[in-house]
C-alpha cells in the first residue's frame, strides 16, 4: 500500500496565502493527518517546485512498478503538457486542488494534468487529500 504525494509549486507557503481560497491547514499539517487516519498506507510526501522534479519524481515513481499518485501540481496544472505525460505512465493518478479551480480566473479553467487523472478533487480544501486516498482504496487500487 504505497501512495505518492506530490505537491507543486507555492503548497509549501499556505499560511501566507489567501484563507478563504487555500483554508488555514499548511500540507505538513495535511500529510500528519494522513498518516495518522490511513496508518496502512505507505506515504511518501513530496513538495516539488520545479516542473523537471517534478517528472522525474513521477517517472522514478513508475520504474519502481508503484502505481498510486496523488498530486497537487499546482499551476502546473494549467500549463504542463510534460507533467501530464508523465502522469499518463502511472496507473492511478488521483489530482487534487484545495479551492474551486474552474471558478477562478479564467486562465485556471483549463486543466491540461487533469487528463491523465482518475479522480480530480476541488474546492473540499485539505479533505480532497482524504477523498484522493479514500478514492484510491475504495476502488481497489490499494490493497
Amino acid at each position: 500500500m504505497k501512495i505518492l504525494v506530490i505537491n507543486g509549486p507555492n503548497l509549501n507557503m499556505l499560511d501566507y496565502r489567501d484563507k478563504k481560497i487555500y483554508g488555514t491547514k499548511t500540507i505538513d499539517m495535511i500529510n500528519k493527518e494522513l498518516m495518522n487516519q490511513f496508518p496502512n498506507v505507505d506515504f511518501e510526501f513530496f513538495f516539488l517546485f520545479y516542473e523537471g522534479e517534478i517528472i522525474d519524481k513521477i517517472q522514478m515513481y513508475v520504474k519502481n512498478k508503484n502505481e498510486n499518485i496523488i498530486i497537487n501540481p499546482g499551476g502546473y496544472t494549467h500549463t504542463s503538457v510534460a507533467i501530464l505525460d508523465a502522469l499518463l505512465m502511472c496507473r492511478n493518478v488521483v489530482e487534487v486542488h484545495l479551492s474551486d479551480v474552474t471558478n477562478r480566473e479564467e486562465f485556471r479553467k483549463y486543466m491540461i494534468t487533469t487528463h491523465a487523472a482518475k479522480k480530480v478533487f476541488t474546492n473540499i480544501r485539505e479533505q480532497g487529500y482524504f477523498k484522493a486516498v479514500e478514492y484510491l482504496i475504495d476502488n481497489k487500487y490499494i490493497i
